[in-house]
């Protein structure tokens, strides 16, 4: 295609003659830093609505009700984000690219902060739930436009046989933002009381989000803001369209581009919220030898989505996807096994489903964005990732927790085979358009 043809090596990207090349690594090391940054933001609220939120914000209700509560508000950040891209896109259009990043990023850290000072349910009684949903959907729309094209940038400034591995990159943030969210809530764990914990110590690691979003915003501002960067973006079109039009002339392709990818985004919160959450409730194990687990499982993780970028350049992202898909529903058919078995087999179950999701949420990201054209990538990659998370991972937690109560184990088999499922028959659709076009 055009989009593809079109694309140099990095080495061989010269935005004008008095003009440095753009370089890769630079653009990855920003692409890592907001990445890892937001992904603290939303694991530090998820781990909470099981360590926390029950306690704290739900007192009058069961634990489970508690922890069923906490996850329809984290969904709720997730149902905000399109509608957050769209503004935010809006203001990119109208006032630059600097401020619509300064605002989103300044609005992530304000509402992520306000949770941190929320009283609790004892002290302001409803009002304090109204005000954590409240701040929760501020996340999802900051989140929104906190999308600054960067992973684009790297992708198709990137060697052609090296593709995969530069679309790695942009997904060590995912993992590396969990892995930071668990150590920081076992040492706590570890270091005071279960009172002090539940009074005051839950909310440290919101005001360290705050914390990291100012030092991912000057990151990031520091590479965006450049004439280098400015320029590589401008020649690559990257460019901000409104959601209108994106529909109006992308529709199928943000659609095709979101189901490509919900195997791994239904896995995601199943291996990192949903096992912390069904331990809890059936006390099989102590809470913070859980952490240590998903803290190796993190580990793993970073692992299997460094590989993730040397298989896929062998094989293709394409087959990477979709062999994983495959084995994502094999492994689902185990889940009954394993998460109502033994704390051994419960570790198994967190570590095996790291491995999985890194090889498959390596690779997820921009599945089918050469269908795009070029000028629709910026604004597709964004809305395509804003779907994916919205039908593949915002109510994972909930529905995984609230179906398994009722009806055991086997609705979660059936939720990540479902997720494996759409994205094999969108794979399938995508590999019959090409070949008709």
């Amino acid at each position: 295609m055009a989009s593809t043809t079109n694309a140099t090596s990095a080495t061989e990207l010269q935005t004008l003659e008095n003009r440095s090349p753009v370089a890769p690594g630079e653009i990855a090391i920003g692409v890592v830093i907001g990445r890892a940054s937001e992904h603290f933001d939303f694991f530090v609220f998820g781990i909470a609505c099981v360590l926390v939120f029950p306690g704290v914000f739900f007192p009058f209700a069961s634990t489970l009700e508690g922890m069923l509560y906490g996850f329809a508000i984290f969904s709720m950040a997730f149902v905000a984000r399109p509608f957050g891209t769209a503004l935010f896109m809006t203001i990119q259009r109208v006032w630059g690219r600097s401020v619509k990043l300064t605002s989103s990023l300044f609005l992530l850290g304000t509402a992520t902060a306000g949770i941190a000072f929320l009283p609790s349910y004892e002290s302001l009684g409803g009002s304090a739930i109204f005000l954590l949903a409240m701040f929760r959907v501020l996340q999802g729309v900051a989140l929104g436009g906190s999308w600054d094209g960067l992973p684009s940038l790297l992708v198709l400034n990137a060697p052609r046989d090296k593709r995969s591995w530069y679309a790695m990159i942009g997904q060590l943030g995912a993992p590396l933002g969990f892995l930071v969210a668990n150590l920081l809530f076992l040492y706590l764990i570890k270091s005071v009381s279960s009172e002090d914990f539940q009074a005051w110590a839950w909310r440290y690691p919101f005001f360290v989000a705050f914390a990291i979003n100012v030092v991912a915003l000057f990151a990031r501002l520091r590479l965006v803001l450049t004439e280098e960067y400015t320029a590589a973006l401008e020649e690559s079109e990257l460019e901000p369209i409104s959601t209108s039009e994106m529909l109006d002339k992308q529709g199928p392709n943000i659609f095709l581009g979101a189901f490509a990818a919900l195997a791994s985004y239904a896995l995601f919160h199943i291996v990192t919220i949903f096992p912390l959450s069904w331990i809890r409730l059936g006390e099989s194990q102590l809470l913070d030898d859980v952490l240590v687990v998903q803290v190796f499982g993190a580990c793993i993780g970073i692992i299997a989505t460094i590989v993730s970028g040397v298989i896929a350049d062998r094989i293709g992202k394409r087959t990477t996807v979709s062999l994983m898909a495959v084995l994502i529903g094999i492994f689902a058919l185990f889940t009954p096994m394993l998460m109502g078995g033994s704390a051994l087999m419960q570790d198994a179950f967190i570590l095996i489903g790291f491995a999985l999701l890194g090889v498959s949420y390596g690779q997820a990201s921009g599945t089918v964005t050469a269908n795009f054209e070029r000028r629709f990538r910026y604004t597709g990659a964004a809305l395509t990732s804003d779907l994916a998370w919205l039908f593949g991972a915002a109510f994972a937690p909930l529905i995984a927790l609230g179906l398994s109560v009722h009806f055991g184990l086997l609705a979660v088999s059936l939720y990540l085979i479902s997720g494996s499922l759409c994205t094999l028959l969108a794979l399938r659709i995508n590999r019959h358009l090409e070949a008709s076009d």
